[in-house]
């Protein structure tokens, strides 16, 4: 039997800082080609772009059966019990599996695309266009299956190699063709993205384990388990990206597609500023805490010590963006994209309280509680375009920042309060004194990003920002 990774403070420090530190350099790269891509098709382009992204996303995890989510936590516990025969059975299963379901994916894109158009635009016929895209719904559900397997086998290095080499094939592909050909370059941009990842994560998957197929249906039944649970992720996956895709379809037809390009601008770089230190949680975390998630003391001990690191790396880095964020947006994209800042800023309270939430949230994946996770993903979706929504109409865009922060505030606790009465899941003390103290610092950042400006704003924002570094430094050194 292998050696399951320990939950210290040290492995989960080296982990998160390891994958923070490459998703700030493709952070870099992708900001480079967000801005070329901003400069060259505008807030409208943009918001194209966003639109076919989200119906790529949406038809993907429709299709997959929820492989790319259900096969870590299986093939993690077959790869720390050290049983190499029945790995490599299984993930014959799953690439077998996997191969069906991407190509009902891209079949079901092809004769919905006639109705994708006409729900998701309220002008022109792009029937074409969803048509085109159905190739990248199949390479996105062979990718999420392939880095899968990675991850399972513990393959860290090999997946952030291939994170990079792609977000910089993105940018020297790409960009060309959106220079020369504008909005007609959106779809073979999103096209040649999805096949260089493909491509990547593919070579290196099957250099550790040779592609092998079966189709018998003995074989075939063997997934039943991963599917049964797969069918939950599915099922939570379709009222996720189908939130989002409602999001951004509705903005598009109560105000215009410039909001949604604007719109999509302030969440993705929230979420993807943050992401430099939720990345490592379903490259690292994720798999460890399915090894010993029969172990209450173990997972609470892992979920929690997960939770500290986030918040020492997290803070100030949140902090120093809402700060920032009035010169990052127009550095980044353009000046036209400036009525997004205070979105954004609100919004960063809700990735704080998603660095709380997350470790948590695992634990319903770990556990393989398929109904339980569906339900409180459907929840989340419901409530996000509710509140998203109710925002806009209520305050615009910034509205959608309040909306966005509202649905982070009913997470937080709905996702605590059920895995304490479903897991017996229990905050630490340090949790709650560390969160409590930066949270506060953050909000009355938010408060002095809306009071002040010149000079004060700046030395204030400074300060803050120093204060929350320290604030982490010690808790580091007070970690139990």
């Amino acid at each position: 039997m292998r050696n399951t990774e320990d939950s210290s403070y040290r492995n989960i420090l080296k982990y998160t800082s390891l994958f923070g530190s490459i998703q700030f350099f493709n952070i870099l790269i992708a900001l480079v080609r967000n801005k070329l891509v901003a400069l060259i098709l505008g807030p409208q382009g943009m918001g194209l772009n966003s639109l076919f992204n989200s119906t790529v996303q949406l038809l993907s995890s429709s299709s997959n059966m929820g492989l790319d989510t259900s096969a870590v936590r299986r093939l993690s516990e077959i790869y720390d019990d050290g049983y190499e025969q029945q790995l490599r059975h299984r993930i014959m299963v799953i690439r077998s599996w996997t191969l069906i379901t991407a190509s009902a994916g891209m079949l079901l894109c092809l004769l919905l695309s006639s109705y994708l158009s006409r729900i998701t635009f309220s002008w022109g016929n792009h029937t074409l266009h969803f048509a085109l895209l159905s190739p990248a719904v199949a390479m996105l559900t062979i990718t999420g299956s392939e880095s899968a397997i990675l991850k399972s086998l513990r393959q860290l290095s090999a997946l952030a190699k291939i994170s990079i080499i792609n977000v910089i094939l993105a940018l020297l592909l790409t960009t060309p063709i959106l220079y020369f050909y504008g909005q007609k370059g959106i779809v073979p941009s999103i096209l040649i993205i999805s096949f260089t990842q493909m491509v990547l994560t593919c070579r290196q998957s099957y250099r550790l384990s040779p592609l092998r197929l079966s189709f018998n249906k003995h074989v075939l039944s063997q997934g039943s388990d991963m599917l049964k649970l797969g069918i939950s992720f599915v099922l939570a996956g379709v009222f996720a990206a189908g939130a989002d895709f409602a999001i951004r379809s509705i903005l598009n037809n109560l105000a215009e597609l410039g909001v949604v390009g604007l719109y999509n601008a302030g969440f993705m770089m929230t979420t993807t500023y943050a992401g430099m230190v939720f990345s490592s949680m379903t490259t690292d975390f994720f798999p460890r805490l399915s090894a010993v998630n029969r172990d209450v003391k173990a997972s609470n001990l892992l979920i929690n010590r997960q939770i500290i690191v986030s918040l020492i790396m997290i803070a100030p880095m949140l902090i120093a963006f809402v700060v920032g964020v009035p010169v990052i947006v127009p550095l980044l994209y353009s000046e036209q994209f400036m009525p997004v800042v205070p979105m954004i800023q609100i919004t960063v309270l809700a990735m704080f309280l998603r660095a709380m939430k997350l470790p948590v949230g695992y634990l319903t994946l770990a556990k393989g509680m398929s109904r339980d996770y569906f339900l409180l993903e459907a929840y989340s979706a419901v409530v996000m375009v509710a509140a998203v929504i109710g925002g806009f109409l209520k305050w615009g865009l910034l509205g959608t920042g309040v909306g966005l922060l509202i649905t982070g505030v009913i997470d937080f606790f709905v996702i605590n309060i059920y895995a304490r009465i479903r897991f017996g899941y229990r905050v630490s003390s340090i949790v709650i004194q560390l969160g409590f103290i930066q949270f506060l610092l953050l909000l009355a950042t938010y408060m002095i990003s809306l009071n002040t400006s010149g000079a004060a704003y700046w030395l204030t924002g400074i300060v803050m920002t120093l204060c929350s570094a320290a604030i982490s430094l010690y808790y580091y050194n007070k970690r139990d």
